[in-house]
């Protein structure tokens, strides 16, 4: 979501008025949004958190940096160590009290990060405080890692990301499923994270909805792409595939999800990868998690085109995205069997049913060959979101020259559609890649 947008936001959450004036957003008792001045004050009375920063609060620097959409988050340094501290305000951040957002997605994100760092331990933050009434989580400032997004408009490779994501992706997805949970201590997590229904909703909308009919949160370039545009709300095959895509979103319990990760929900450096922001988690399908990052790397290929000096100036980084992603698939869809194959407790595919290893294995490549075909169809559904929808991404946002832009952005559509309608009958990532590159090479002359 970008600030662009405020007035669309408004007029869809618009909250109730009385004699013209909005009705106060309603807030639990004790809670209270701090500023820079009371982010001190409240860490002073919290004796682990004053230590790890060291000295006296009048010492501790405090600076706001949060440039999402839904929290304040500021970092708090003192002499003997720092802190990100992140509280959730009652209503979505770039857009104002015209949007409220209910407090408990802090829950939520505490809850999830919990989880995924007793199953991936080192690839999330370390989290140091949560307090339930504030909504506020003081966790590890990851320095010097930048935002991964930012990184690859830039040009920068990191050699250690695929490998730290594939562990990251098939641990907290398989330990976290009915593969590894037995089925009444999965049912309970479940119906904790049902209550995050908002920010559910948000991707519900977003991703599965808006783009294919008229809106008014939607926006794409424009007028390079109006025609675009309506080819996609009137694909009547493309939105029978979407709606599947989003009943599955809504009816299917695989896992814990991230519910948001993309190459915005990850920081790194060179040797190090942490997922951040896992406020949208929600048990869901497992091929949303995968595909919705697969889309994003497949998005910033297309954009490279965009941010090149000349013709053929970053074909060396395009070479790398296209590199990673077979690396990630292939790489998770082996670690999570290999996690299936070793000592378990779910009440899913019960060893006892399978007398040799064979009957299993066929099992499981059958589980595979959907879940790829599910994270094919999810990824192109973000792919379309990123280009048509309300909140777009850097990748396209940061290429001045509109015509380039769109040139960019047909292509990613082009993919997008074929991902989400041939999902089940492209036999590998492989294939995927050699149709990016042909749908490249096919393209303007932009691209």
């Amino acid at each position: 979501m970008r600030r662009a947008g405020r007035r669309e936001v408004r007029k869809r959450y618009a909250l109730p008025r009385q004699g013209g004036q909005p009705v106060p957003i309603a807030t639990p008792p004790g809670y209270r949004p701090l500023d820079e001045r009371g982010i001190v004050d409240y860490l002073a009375t919290l004796p682990d958190l004053s230590a790890r920063l060291g000295g006296a609060p009048g010492d501790w620097r405090v600076g706001e940096v949060g440039d999402g959409n839904l929290n304040v988050v500021f970092i708090v340094e003192g002499p003997a160590g720092d802190l990100c501290v992140k509280q959730a305000l009652p209503y979505v951040r770039v857009a104002g009290e015209s949007w409220p957002m209910p407090l408990e997605r802090a829950f939520f994100e505490h809850r999830a990060s919990t989880a995924q760092a007793t199953h991936a331990p080192g690839l999330v933050p370390r989290i140091h405080h949560y307090d339930p009434q504030l909504y506020l989580i003081a966790m590890e400032r990851l320095h010097p890692h930048v935002i991964m997004r930012r990184g690859m408009i830039d040009g920068v490779i990191y050699p250690s990301f695929a490998g730290h994501i594939v562990e990251y992706l098939a641990q907290t997805l398989f330990q976290t499923s009915d593969l590894a949970v037995p089925a009444g201590r999965k049912k309970a997590e479940v119906a904790v994270f049902c209550a995050n229904t908002e920010l559910c909703r948000i991707t519900e909308d977003l991703i599965f909805t808006d783009p294919y009919m008229v809106h008014e949160r939607n926006r794409w370039t424009s007028p390079q792409l109006d025609d675009a545009a309506r080819a996609i709300r009137g694909d009547a095959p493309l939105k029978r595939a979407v709606s599947q895509l989003k009943a599955r979103f809504l009816c299917d319990t695989q896992a814990l999800l991230h519910g948001d990760l993309h190459t915005g929900s990850i920081m790194v450096t060179e040797d190090d990868t942490r997922v951040i922001d896992p406020e949208f988690a929600f048990y869901g399908p497992i091929g949303f998690d995968v595909g919705k990052l697969i889309g994003n790397l497949l998005l910033a290929y297309f954009a490279q085109a965009g941010h090149e000096a000349g013709p053929g100036g970053r074909d060396a980084y395009r070479a790398w995205i296209l590199g990673i992603i077979p690396e990630i698939w292939n790489g998770f869809a082996a670690r999570f069997v290999e996690l299936w194959n070793g000592p378990r407790a779910g009440d899913a595919w019960p060893p006892a049913l399978f007398g040799d290893a064979g009957s299993l294995q066929i099992a499981q490549a059958d589980y595979m060959r959907r879940l790829f075909a599910d994270s094919l169809g999810f990824g192109g559904a973000s792919m379309i979101r990123r280009t048509l929808g309300f909140a777009h991404n850097a990748d396209f946002e940061r290429i001045a020259d509109k015509d380039r832009r769109a040139a960019c952005e047909r292509l990613n559509l082009q993919l997008a559609r074929e991902l989400i309608l041939n999902a089940a009958s492209i036999g590998s990532i492989e294939a995927v890649i050699e149709r990016a590159v042909e749908i490249r090479r096919e393209g303007s002359a932009f691209s």
